[in-house]
């Protein structure tokens, strides 16, 4: 089966027969295997094994991976599914900066901008606590702080509007 996979804003194609991976030129020996009574799956991928938890995000094929400790969002999409998802997107007009949402309920530890500041995609906004770890919120688009929703100390609900942003002066 053949995967399209974004990781942190890098594609990769990932083709997966049986106990191998090819990633690129790279055909890669794996396996995966549960760590009995735990959230846990043992990856290996060759000689080196990684502890991970892997929890299915709000959209379809979004994933929130804890890799070795290290949380990463990934999105994981059949090659169909990739191609019906990269259509649709070219379709879709252009709204401009989406707000950061809290992705889970959680504890707010520190806001990293102030209101009238500009960031960058990917730029960390936001730490939530959440089940006892730390989680950065980046974001999701280059944008103007418009307004901040969230104060340190703050409990929110998934779903809750964190920080606004607008379109960028100029």
């Amino acid at each position: 089966m053949k995967y399209v996979v974004d990781v942190n804003g890098e594609r990769v194609t990932v083709e997966l027969d049986g106990g191998t991976a090819r990633i690129g030129d790279d055909v890669l020996d794996v396996a995966l295997a549960n760590a009995p009574g735990t959230p846990v799956r043992l990856v290996r991928i060759g000689e080196q094994v990684h502890r991970v938890v892997a929890r299915r995000g709000e959209v379809r094929g979004s994933w929130t991976l804890d890799v070795d400790g290290t949380r990463v969002v990934a999105e994981a999409l059949d090659e169909r599914l990739r191609a019906i998802k990269d259509m649709s997107a070219a379709s879709a007009a252009a709204s401009g900066p989406a707000p950061l949402i809290a992705p889970m309920p959680g504890l707010v530890v520190r806001v990293a901008v102030a209101v009238g500041e500009e960031v960058a995609a990917g730029q960390g906004l936001v730490v939530i606590e959440a089940m006892k770890m730390e989680n950065e919120l980046r974001s999701p688009s280059a944008g103007l702080v418009t307004a901040i929703r969230a104060v340190p100390g703050q409990a929110v609900e998934k779903g809750a509007v964190l920080v606004e942003l607008g379109p960028l002066a100029g």
